[in-house]
């Protein structure tokens, strides 16, 4: 898969004004690659998850809108996923459906989410262009589903320590886990032992589920190549 420079993450800087604000890696640590379509999100201790995204910045008011822009790009994602999953006329049955019901929720999440940089006061990024590389259709559809959903989940847990708003944190943790039933749900559909210990379950990190850090999520996003132009 293609690389992404970050301007087309970031399209406004404000996820970059974050990251050179906390961040303690290097660059090419930052934009390491990270197969988000592999599938194997792998598992670990809660507080080692936790821990990492706990250090990062002292929260603010400016970090909490570089928090809901970042959020916004995500969403922005997996909205136009399932939009082009469910107008593409591929899927069938109970895929089409909860692609349908994906849709709708990712759409409500971005609405909500620009609704609130515009009460924050902030400007709020346009949508990016995409390319899914045929990953939002047939068979390609459900495991990538689940992979995306269980990256947004590990981004909003990663990220709600550092939300100074008990607001925001409060509907970050709404989202996160409307997120988490959609994946559980998606692994249901891929009826691979879903209620078994393993990547494709419906608990894929066990008892407790993984934060993960801006930065990291980033480079997952960077590595897919779906993100083609601000």
């Amino acid at each position: 898969m293609s690389n992404l420079d970050l301007n087309l993450v970031d399209t406004d800087g404000a996820v970059r004004e974050a990251e050179a604000a906390v961040a303690s890696d290097t660059r090419a640590a930052f934009f390491k690659k990270a197969a988000v379509t592999g599938g194997a999100l792998g598992s670990a201790a809660f507080f080692t998850g936790m821990l990492p995204a706990m250090a990062e910045g002292a929260p603010s008011k400016r970090q909490d809108i570089s928090i809901v822009k970042f959020a916004l790009t995500l969403e922005y994602l997996e909205a136009e996923f399932y939009e082009r999953a469910v107008s593409g006329g591929g899927l069938s049955g109970q895929t089409l459906e909860i692609a349908k019901l994906l849709a709708d929720h990712e759409k409500t999440h971005v609405t909500a989410l620009r609704q609130t940089l515009r009460q924050l006061g902030a400007k709020v990024p346009g949508k990016p262009t995409f390319d899914f590389k045929d990953t939002n259709k047939g068979d390609k559809f459900l495991p990538t589903a689940f992979t995306l959903e269980n990256v947004g989940v590990r981004a909003y847990l990663g990220q709600a320590p550092r939300l100074r708003s008990r607001a925001l944190l409060a509907a970050a943790a709404s989202i996160a886990t409307i997120e988490a039933r959609h994946a559980a749900g998606v692994a249901a559909l891929l009826n691979q032992s879903p209620y078994n210990a393993g990547t494709k379950s419906i608990t894929p990190s066990g008892a407790f589920d993984r934060a993960s850090s801006m930065k990291t999520i980033l480079g997952q996003v960077k590595a897919t190549g779906f993100i083609t132009g601000s």
